[in-house]
């Protein structure tokens, strides 16, 4: 890890802040401890929740560079913080779901833990005002939001990370339930943005089902960040 002096601070989200770098190419994001849950409404603070995300995140990150994603990750800088390529973030969040569980279970009554015969693709716009509304292809072109190109290259890569993360996980133990990404325009191509932590998926202990993820924070089920320990502890490789 190195120093680096953090310039003038551009975004601060729910989980990180982001700030310029003398290099006009690379960002700097900062993992925060704070929890958020129903659109704000459920907020608290989680000790080492910021570090232990920026470190996951650095994990998964790695994973699908050496597997052929292109990723924003560049090097983890400290305990919190991380270099990444300055991306102009496609407003279009990506839901990657594997197993019923969440507003998926809600909406379509299908229930929690019952595996689905496709992965599902789903897609919301990212607009924390309007609460990350969902939206399809037909709104995402009307409001050129992306080209069709963008979307069949975000798609294609969506699929094959889950195919990557949800073998890797296996054989740690977890089952990756779904997940949520990010992506955005890297001089002439999509790449791979913000962080693959507990925050942004769902995983489920393969064996007793317990949750490993931030639903723990979301229902009340207590022990969150035992739990990101957890996960950080099997992909280390700890016993």
């Amino acid at each position: 890890m190195r120093q680096m002096e953090k310039g003038k601070q551009l975004y601060e989200g729910k989980a990180k802040k982001i700030f310029v770098t003398e290099n006009s190419k690379q960002y700097l994001v900062e993992f925060k401890d704070d929890a958020t849950a129903f659109d704000g409404v459920k907020k608290d603070t989680l000790e080492d929740k910021g570090i232990l995300n920026n470190r996951l995140s650095a994990i998964f990150f790695g994973l699908l560079e050496s597997r052929g994603i292109e990723t924003h990750y560049i090097e983890t800088i400290s305990e919190r913080e991380m270099l990444v390529k300055a991306l102009e973030i496609i407003p279009v969040e990506v839901i990657v779901r594997n197993i019923a569980a969440g507003s998926l279970s809600k909406r379509l009554g299908i229930p929690e833990g019952e595996a689905l015969n496709k992965t599902v693709l789903e897609f919301s716009l990212k607009d924390d005002e309007l609460h990350d509304p969902m939206i399809n292809h037909y709104h995402i072109y009307a409001m050129e939001l992306a080209t069709a190109e963008e979307m069949a290259a975000i798609e294609a890569s969506a699929l094959k990370i889950n195919d990557i993360l949800t073998a890797y996980l296996k054989d740690k133990g977890i089952t990756l339930v779904d997940f949520k990404l990010e992506f955005g325009r890297y001089e002439d191509r999509v790449i791979l943005g913000d962080e693959i932590s507990p925050d942004t998926c769902r995983f489920w202990d393969s064996s007793s089902g317990e949750k490993l993820d931030k639903d723990r924070f979301r229902r009340d089920l207590g022990g969150v960040v035992d739990a990101y320990r957890e996960v950080l502890r099997r992909l280390e490789g700890g016993e």
